[in-house]
């Protein structure tokens, strides 16, 4: 097993995305309104957390979504912008703890916790494939 990187709280990204159709509740089958889909911000939280590790992981890890604690807290029509920031607020071990928060253009839309969890990704992709026997 290789050693674990040393990873400390205070990593952070920003990300931006601009709300489409294909993005909407009605289109992801999550409601049947056109805004951005509560599964599509929970998606930009994840993607924002593993941009606030990229620098920061020697290739043979990377790391995995294992808990997320959301609220979706105001609508985001479509053409309106997004911004995504993760903030590294914890490390134990391999499990890693993100505050994530989401504003539109106009207002704050969502915020929560998102964990990870750090793995070697030779031996989870083995575990993955393990599976289909």
């Amino acid at each position: 097993m290789t050693e674990l990187p040393e990873l400390r709280p205070g990593l952070s990204s920003a990300i931006q995305y601009q709300v489409g159709e294909m993005s909407t509740a009605r289109e992801l089958g999550s409601g049947t309104v056109d805004v951005l889909a509560t599964p599509e911000m929970v998606r930009l939280m994840e993607v924002a957390a593993v941009a606030a590790l990229a620098d920061h992981l020697p290739p043979e890890y990377t790391s995995v979504g294992v808990g997320l604690d959301i609220k979706h807290t105001a609508p985001t029509p479509v053409g309106l912008g997004v911004e995504v920031r993760a903030h590294l607020t914890e490390v134990q071990g391999r499990r890693l703890r993100f505050e994530v928060v989401a504003h539109d253009d106009l207002e704050e839309i969502g915020r929560g916790i998102h964990e990870r969890v750090l793995v070697e990704v030779e031996d989870f992709v083995a575990g993955a494939r393990r599976k289909l026997g």
